[in-house]
């Protein structure tokens, strides 16, 4: 599937954000009323680790519907590595803006950030290889494009976007259709030109899918040596796609088999946030 952009973003940004100050400010920031609603201020956001940042666009959005007035000034860009204690925007405007936004823009920018991190690690770990790592479904409810777009920005790709843009026949689904060429032939006359990917535990299961026409096989949890074969039985006739019990230590070796993907959850769905704070002054 083709890489999220902003450019594919700006209403799902506008919505998130939307959702996000409702939730966090509701009918009133009772306490941003303490501050004269006259009073200007700046302030300056840090990371107090390093850290790839994303998230930029949702940051503007937050102050951007908040106040207009509020002006963003950005020192980084989305896909920047940054060290600790690196400023990474500065703001002016209505204090009230700034304190009433500040916890809902650095929830956008601490979790997408996170997940841009972790997609660098895996990433640098698989360099020289021709593999692609993968997302998966494996995201936080409504936050799915923009957790996508992180794992972009730290040197990964997406996957499907949901179960509408491609066929994903995994060990259920198999059962239910009566097999795995019976599944295959049944999603090609369903929607034909949507991509098909089959799920299989061996190698034989594999020989049946080439057979029957996958676009992409998903090896779950097969062994490096049946990855090898894998790949030597496929020879380009389908994609390959490594799942299931990879780790850092295994990763390295599993790119090297040969296969194109490599699809890991932990992308999106066991980041921890990063570490950030805003520095008012009046």
């Amino acid at each position: 599937m083709p890489n999220l952009s902003l450019a594919d973003l700006s209403s799902e940004i506008e919505a998130n954000v939307r959702r996000a100050l409702a939730e966090d400010i509701g009918s009133g920031d009772i306490t941003a009323q303490l501050i004269p609603a006259e009073r200007l201020a700046s302030a300056r956001v840090i990371t107090r680790e390093a850290a790839v940042v994303c998230g930029t666009a949702w940051v503007d959005a937050v102050f951007r519907q908040l106040d207009p007035r509020v002006a963003v000034h950005w020192q980084v860009q989305d896909g920047d590595k940054v060290s600790a204690d690196q400023t990474l925007f500065r703001l002016e405007g209505p204090a009230r803006a700034l304190l009433s936004g500040e916890r809902s823009a650095l929830n956008f920018l601490q979790t997408l950030s996170a997940v841009a991190t972790r997609c660098r690690h895996y990433a640098d770990l698989v360099e020289g290889t021709q593999v692609k790592l993968l997302d998966t479904r494996k995201t936080l409810p409504g936050l799915r494009l923009a957790q996508k777009y992180a794992v972009t920005c730290g040197g990964c790709h997406n996957h499907r976007i949901g179960l509408y843009d491609a066929f994903l026949i995994k060990e259920n689904h198999i059962a239910a259709c009566g097999g795995i060429a019976q599944a295959i032939n049944t999603a090609h006359q369903i929607a034909p030109g949507k991509p098909v990917e089959v799920e299989v535990e061996s190698l034989e299961e594999l020989r049946e899918a080439l057979e029957a026409g996958a676009d992409i096989v998903m090896l779950d949890e097969l062994s490096l040596e049946d990855m090898r074969e894998a790949v030597r039985l496929t020879a380009g006739r389908a994609k390959l796609e490594a799942s299931g019990g990879i780790n850092d230590s295994t990763l390295r070796v599993i790119a090297e088999t040969g296969v194109d993907y490599i699809s890991l959850g932990t992308l999106t769905k066991d980041v921890k946030a990063v570490d950030l704070s805003m520095r008012l002054a009046l």
